[in-house]
Parts: C-alpha cells; structure tokens; sequence
C-alpha cells in the first residue's frame, strides 16, 4: 500500500521493508515529548505516545487513508501490532491496565463499517494481552469530520460529546487511549474530560500518528 511493490507470502499490507522505513517517533521513551507537552495542562494524563510522524508527503498520511475511507481496517490491526511489539517491555507499558480505543458515534460506524480506532487497539491488545475495554466510554454526539478545522473549530467540534456510561468499570484502573492521529488534541481532550468522572482513575494515551 506504500510502494506499490508485489507482497510476498508473509507479509501482510505493506512490505517489510516499507514496515521498516516507517518514521517511528519511538517517543514513549521519552517523557516531555512533544506530544505530551502539547496536551500539557489540558487533562490530568501519565504519558503519551505516538507511533510515527505523520507528515503530508510521509508514508503513514496513505495507510490512514485507507484504513479510515477504503475500508482497509487490517491496516489498523497490523500497524497496531507493530507499535505494540515496540511497546513491549517498556516502562510506558508496564502500569496499563486495559486499552480503550476513542469511540465513533453509531451513526459513523455503520457507515465507516469499523472504529479505526478499535482495529489499532485490537492490534495492541492482541500483541500486549492487555485487554480491550469496549462500550463504556462512547460518542453521545454525531459531529462533523474534524478535517480542515482550526484549532478552535476543532475543540468546539468535540467539546461534550463522549459520555462514560458506567463510570465505575473504569475505577482505580489505569487505561491505554488509543487514537488513530494527534493533531491539535482536541478529541483526546474531550475524552479526558469526559473520564474525569471515574474514580482514581488513570489514562496514557497512544496514538499512530502524531503531526508535527
């Protein structure tokens, strides 16, 4: 899907060597990264990761795209795989409870067909063991796409729009928020402000792409 190259038998969507050309941030070694001061004062968090830069002229920007709008949600699947092997016996992985991946409201779904979200966090759990927490923080509100927003456009866009319906499945638990790209922060703001009602509870926060 990247270079355009004849898979051979064991490989899966992209090629191994484009798997290995990705432009990993390897990030979660890093506390302060840029991801992390970016949402700095915005939402109590731990840590924050992102799998690959997302830049326009970058190999991830086509694999988002056909995950989210050509139906290709075994690309989630692998790249969440593969960030989870790097994952694997870090520090930013060892106190996660449980992985919730960002929800689309029903609506969306049963026109995307899938969560993008949920098939990267499918990825991961399957590569961690960590479980997947699903139906428990969801999307109440059917808003427009964030594409082509402002910053400001963006937060007003998601502000009060997940809802947790059983706040204390997430009590005392520190869980993974998994999202597909991080641009301005305004989803995964909404979300952490939506959490905030569970008791002691905890969130980190992962992600495929992070825009720079």
């Amino acid at each position: 899907m990247v270079c355009g190259e004849e898979l051979i038998q064991s490989e899966e969507c992209i090629c191994l060597r484009c798997v290995y050309k990705l432009p990993r941030t390897h990030n979660f070694k890093y506390p302060d990264n840029a991801a992390e001061q970016l949402m700095a004062g915005r939402i109590p968090f731990e840590r924050i990761a992102s799998f690959c830069v997302y830049a326009k002229k970058g190999m991830l920007p086509p694999l988002i795209h056909q995950l989210k709008y050509h139906r290709h949600k075994e690309v989630g699947v692998l790249l969440g795989r593969i960030f989870g092997e790097d994952l694997l016996g870090s520090d930013f992985l060892k106190p996660i409870d449980a992985i919730v991946p960002v929800p689309l409201h029903p609506k969306k779904e049963k026109i995307r067909g899938f969560n993008q979200a949920e098939m990267i966090a499918r990825g991961l759990s399957e590569v961690t063991s960590l479980p997947l927490l699903l139906g428990v923080l969801i999307r109440a509100v059917f808003n427009p796409t964030q594409t082509k927003r402002t910053k400001t456009q963006r937060w007003e866009n998601v502000k009060h729009i997940f809802r947790v319906n059983d706040p204390d499945a997430f009590a005392d638990k520190h869980l993974l928020l998994v999202d597909d790209v991080i641009t301005t922060g305004s989803t995964i703001e909404a979300c952490g402000v939506a959490l905030q009602q569970c008791h002691r509870l905890k969130i980190s926060v992962a992600t495929l792409g992070e825009v720079f």
